[in-house]
């Protein structure tokens, strides 16, 4: 991926970029009259340059999200291997299920838990795992067929399943509301649901609307393009 930008200058560009992003979440979490501290900014860095993956380490944020598992692997065990350590990888993208343990070897959470098959080869990966990441369920609040996610009438059957069959702890739940509807009444679905079947954490926001999201109770938000510029997808 080009990136004619150079390295003193992407790096400031940055910073600046997360500095604002922050500030504008502390302030959604004080009309919330919630702490900011509550609230983790999850770096989406899918089909990103490697330089501005970079400066976004030189600031400090250390909660990094992506979407395939092959470009994550390239990514955070051969360039950025060195650095690995202390940061938090997401898989915030579907995950196929003969992609399960190579997600299991490299993320600390997968957000995108969303049908029984991928309960089974989790299951089966949890046996032998030396770090187990911590799971998510994805919710197709918007129930667009051309989205991965359940059903929100499907989910909790699902959870049960999830923890009393496969022995397997659901620590949140993910949303990504439809493009073209207001998020809010996603993020009160979502909000609800969590409440109905006993899960704390809620994955929910993006660059367009974290504000929203945190004041509807948001505990992450995943911004991407906000933080680092355009993706170019050439």
């Amino acid at each position: 991926m080009p990136d004619t930008t150079t390295p003193d200058t992407t790096t400031s560009k940055i910073k600046s970029k997360r500095e604002e992003i922050l500030s504008r979440m502390a302030e959604a979490a004080k009309r919330a009259e919630r702490s900011p501290d509550e609230i983790y900014l999850v770096a989406i860095s899918k089909v990103q340059p490697d330089s501005r993956v970079a400066a976004m380490l030189e600031t400090g944020q250390i909660v990094f999200g992506e979407n395939r598992v092959q470009e994550a692997q390239t990514r955070w065990t051969d360039t950025f291997a060195s650095q690995r350590n202390g940061l938090e990888l997401r898989l915030v993208g579907p995950l196929q299920s003969n992609k399960t343990d190579d997600a299991v070897a490299l993320f600390d959470v997968i957000e995108t838990v969303d049908r029984e098959k991928l309960l089974k080869t989790l299951a089966k990966a949890k046996e032998t795992a030396e770090n187990f990441p911590r799971l998510f369920v994805q919710v197709n609040t918007g129930e667009e067929p051309q989205k991965s996610g359940l059903s929100p009438k499907d989910l909790p059957d699902f959870i049960k399943k999830m923890r009393e069959e496969y022995k397997l702890v659901p620590e949140g739940l993910m949303c990504i509301p439809p493009q073209n509807e207001a998020p809010s009444p996603h993020f009160w679905l979502l909000k609800k649901l969590a409440a109905e079947v006993g899960v704390e954490k809620l994955s929910m926001g993006m660059s367009a609307d974290f504000e929203t999201a945190i004041e509807m109770g948001a505990t992450s938000v995943r911004v991407g393009s906000a933080l680092f510029g355009e993706r170019d997808y050439s």
